[in-house]
């Protein structure tokens, strides 16, 4: 093998020269191809639907993704009118070529939010940089910059629903204590975290169908390679329609997950929040949601309640029109960083002054970490790859790691298998604002990632010392082994307990409630979504027996 991660020559004449020739048209289509659809192809809901400026709702939410989504849906079916702010789009309309959302492959100007350029979490292929230009446009994918880490976040109605791998996974209860030690672990288990896998739609692969279809071939190397090293290898369950992929591998519907769709948008299978409590939300007739809205403000309004001002956007970004509304009550549901430093801004600049010392703080990555290691020969991972992930390797009461078997979507035989870890990572950053700059910053350091590499390290070392294979460091730069510039997880910043109560009550205002990642301290063990679903039904039921 070459330092490059690909096959060298050999007696069968596999050289990197002849890869790169046969892999041409690939390249073409992910650094080269620019098929930039007009603007106005896929657009928002219409304005009619949007809030007008002066009006009055009993609950306003701020944010769509998986906190907000229950609140709303909860407090719907409790008699509660709500109204969604969003600042992404709605992706509910078909660009030109016919679907809401664009390619993995292929990124166009639905593909990251106002960017020139695109951020994709793999930044080189083959020693090829991938990212190319594309429009300024409301996209779907934030590739959000901050303190050496870049955050991924999903912008739209569903939030990071939009565009995760939907890994539905709970964490093992003996790690439970450690992720939230405020909450009584007994009724998570038995009543919250059941409720949120059903209301997510969480399901299982079928291990006989995963032993036999093509498209998880790569997985099944995962799996022979992590249990010759002793590792066991965990299947995981998902919000994918496992008996839409089985059609799609069938031929007999159109691909999705078999067809690479995963980094901005499924365009079938995947259960999204806009197909369950979204979609639940909306049939009560209490919850109404405006997209391309961004809160700016929430201040206490001298008749009670709080005055939240927002911007409505355009899809280039500008400001379309400035509204102010009033809210009895205000749920910050705008993921982890989104809620943070909104918190943090309007604490420091003395608009909601009375908030604690704990805003801001306890910040995590949830140990992500990335890398790839190359195959040998005999190990091909598969030319089609259906790109939402099923198992992982645990290795995390031993090495503090769990690895997701990922899928690298590139429609060619990369003999490469890839992974995201989470890992047991200390470290925990924190948000302050900035008044020079005007800017919340965060304090979070590149060379913090060196726990969660190691911890990584503990499962890939022996796998490759194991198999006689070497790492890729070709992903993520030249010669660069480690995506530790990345995180899918944000957590943290308005921590359960600390910046709030128990139930996610911001101190120091009546009627101010967080219900989003934010409220866990920077780590789950596993993908966080169920636990900030689950969490979030556990203190939503809380407040509407006590609050309402």
């Amino acid at each position: 093998m070459t330092d490059h991660g690909v096959p060298g020559n050999g007696s069968n004449g596999f050289s990197r020269r002849g890869f790169l020739a046969r892999t041409g048209s690939i390249l073409g289509a992910v650094a080269l191809s620019a098929q930039v659809v007009p603007a106005h192809a896929a657009q928002a809901s219409p304005a009619a639907a949007a809030i007008g400026d002066g009006a009055r709702v009993p609950v306003l939410v701020i944010g769509t993704g998986y906190g907000g989504s229950v609140a709303a849906l909860r407090l719907a079916q409790a008699g509660v009118d709500v109204h969604m702010i969003e600042m992404g789009m709605a992706w509910d309309t078909p660009g030109s070529d016919g679907k809401i959302f664009a390619h993995t492959t292929n990124p166009d100007y639905r593909s990251y939010w106002l960017r020139t350029k695109t951020k994709a979490p793999l930044s080189n292929f083959l020693g090829f940089p991938i990212d190319k230009n594309v429009p300024r446009y409301t996209g779907i994918l934030d590739a959000e910059e901050m303190g050496g880490i870049i955050v991924y976040q999903g912008r739209g109605v569903g939030g990071g629903s939009l565009v995760n791998g939907g890994m539905a996974v709970t964490p093992k209860r003996q790690n439970f204590g450690a992720v939230l030690p405020s909450v009584d672990a007994a009724e998570m288990y038995d009543t919250y975290y059941p409720r949120a896998n059903a209301g997510l739609g969480v399901g299982l692969i079928d291990p006989a169908w995963f032993d036999s279809v093509d498209c998880y071939q790569y997985a099944r190397v995962g799996r022979k390679h992590a249990q010759r090293s002793g590792f066991p290898f965990v299947f995981v369950p998902d919000v994918y329609d496992w008996d839409y992929m089985k059609q799609e591998a069938a031929g007999t519907v159109p691909k999705s997950a078999v067809g690479g769709e995963i980094l901005y948008g499924n365009n079938y299978g995947k259960k999204s929040l806009q197909l369950t409590y979204l979609a639940q939300a909306k049939a009560t007739g209490r919850v109404n949601i405006s997209a391309l809205h961004q809160v700016t403000s929430v201040a206490p309004a001298a008749g009670g309640g709080y005055t939240v001002a927002m911007n409505q956007l355009n899809t280039d970004g500008s400001v379309a029109a400035v509204k102010s509304v009033t809210a009895d009550r205000v749920f910050f549901a705008a993921g982890s960083v989104g809620t943070s430093k909104l918190l943090v801004r309007l604490k420091a600049t003395g608009v909601l002054p009375a908030l604690n010392d704990e805003v801001g703080k306890g910040w995590g990555d949830n140990g992500n970490v990335m890398c790839g290691r190359a195959n040998h020969l005999w190990d091909p991972t598969g030319k089609v790859q259906a790109s939402i992930p099923c198992g992982g390797i645990d290795n995390w009461e031993a090495g503090g790691a769990f690895a997701e078997v990922a899928p690298l979507p590139t429609g060619i035989e990369t003999y490469a298998s890839f992974y995201l870890s989470i890992t047991r990572n200390p470290h925990r950053a924190e948000f302050s604002w900035n008044a020079a700059a005007g800017k919340v910053d965060l304090n979070w350091q590149t060379a913090w990632k060196q726990p969660s590499i190691d911890m990584a390290k503990s499962i890939f070392d022996k796998i490759n010392k194991k198999e006689g294979t070497i790492y890729r460091s070709d992903l993520f730069g030249l010669n660069k082994i480690w995506g530790d510039h990345l995180t899918y997880h944000p957590l943290g910043g308005a921590v359960l307990n600390k910046a709030t109560d128990n139930y996610g009550r911001l101190h120091g205002y009546s009627g101010l409630y967080v219900i989003d990642g934010a409220l866990i301290p920077g780590n789950t063990s596993v993908n966080p979504f169920v636990t900030i679903t689950a969490l979030a039904e556990r203190n939503i039921e809380k407040i509407i027996a006590t609050d309402l």
